[in-house]
């Protein structure tokens, strides 16, 4: 079964779609004119039910098949929320938020679900029912949490759930997907070294907390080189710094350095947090100051369930032919969340030769919508097929 005729059919208009969505971005949980617009397309469709604030600024609609003597519930999601960055595409859809753009395709995923989502309520061929997921603050805000705290999963019963990312670098409507551990686990810290500040010029009469960093930034890569296993999966990046002078004279008082951790494992989770600790209260007692640490356990690793995953996949060869085996992505996803309620999957689809995620060139590619659209009809229409 390749593409189905009606997404092609469809393209124009999911596209319009996709391109308003793209030139109004909105961050986190700050989604209400996305959340709007999905809700009233929903209705517009012909949804059963269409259910507003879930997880805050979450939309969720149903749509019953011909037929449900099955009982099966599936639910497949999409992510609404931008990002904060300044857009650069200089394409005519561009941002008209400063500040804020679609740079990780989450206008795409809203739009080709919203497509699917028109199909299905055309059709209904299928046994059982289709809980559309659409998801705010997936980019560090926990959206998928909220939903699943909200009691979702138990009031729609949903049995499975099904996620769907692009990926630039994968020819446009390609597939990939693998089995298990699949995205990391992604942890914050957060650390204020405190000394004695003092004149550049004296050295000796101050407690470097310049010196103190630099340590601290160089010892903290040891995690990765001298204390995890090898062959285990870890980044432990420092991605902030900030002292309390901006002199070129003055030996700061504070240091403040922020980074992030992400790891495939639990144990690995838990000697990254550990060392950290560790390697800054040793350096501060070497150097003579002190340090106040946070750190903030995020999204968990995102693990696809096997069956599901080998039939996502089935269905991406359907669709387009072929479906790669993904590789481990060391970024966050918190569909993990709904994947430790539910069993499920999480496909990659390919956006062709675009700029990256998260960079301020990047658009999504239009010409993927008509994959991403058939592939989630698929899922619904041979995970529960009509009698």
């Amino acid at each position: 079964m390749p593409v189905k005729n009606r997404f092609a059919e469809l393209l124009p208009e999911i596209t319009e779609w996709r391109r308003d969505l793209h030139e109004n971005p909105e961050i986190l949980f700050e989604t209400h004119r996305t959340s709007a617009v999905v809700a009233e397309k929903l209705r517009g469709f012909g949804c059963d039910e269409v259910v507003e604030g879930i997880g805050r600024t979450g939309v969720v609609g149903v749509i019953k098949g011909r037929a449900t003597g099955s009982g099966k519930v599936i639910g497949l999601r999409a992510d609404m929320d931008a990002l904060p960055i300044h857009e650069q595409t200089g394409v005519p859809h561009a941002s008209k938020t400063d500040g804020a753009m679609h740079a990780c395709g989450h206008d795409g995923h809203t739009a080709m679900l919203l497509g699917a989502a028109k199909y299905l309520s055309e059709t209904r061929n299928f046994d059982g029912t289709v809980i559309l997921i659409f998801q705010p603050a997936e980019e560090g805000g926990g959206g998928g949490k909220e939903m699943c705290d909200d009691g979702m999963m138990d009031r729609w019963n949903i049995e499975e759930v099904y996620g769907m990312h692009n990926w630039p670098g994968k020819p446009v409507g390609s597939f990939a997907i693998r089995p298990g551990a699949f995205f990391a686990a992604t942890d914050q810290f957060d650390i204020t070294f405190e000394g004695k500040g003092g004149h550049a010029a004296k050295p000796h009469e101050v407690i470097d907390t310049g010196v103190m960093t630099a340590h601290a930034i160089t010892a903290l890569q040891t995690i990765v080189s001298r204390n995890a296993d090898p062959i285990q999966n870890i980044v432990v990046s420092v991605t902030s710094m900030e002292s309390s002078s901006k002199a070129f004279n003055v030996i700061p008082q504070r240091v403040q350095v922020k980074g992030t951790v992400r790891t495939m494992t639990d144990a690995t989770r838990d000697l990254a947090e550990t060392r950290i600790r560790e390697i800054v209260a040793g350096i501060c007692t070497t150097f003579g100051g002190t340090a106040d640490i946070t750190y903030h356990r995020s999204y968990p690793v995102m693990r696809n369930h096997a069956e599901q995953t080998d039939f996502a996949a089935e269905v991406a060869r359907a669709v387009s032919g072929e479906c790669e085996e993904a590789p481990l992505v060391m970024g966050g996803e918190d569909f993990a969340f709904m994947l430790e309620e539910r069993p499920g999957a999480y496909i990659l689809v390919g956006n062709g030769e675009s700029a990256p995620v998260h960079h301020p060139e990047y658009d999504f590619t239009d010409e993927t919508i008509p994959a991403g659209c058939s592939w989630w009809a698929e899922v619904v229409e041979r995970r529960m097929p009509a009698a």
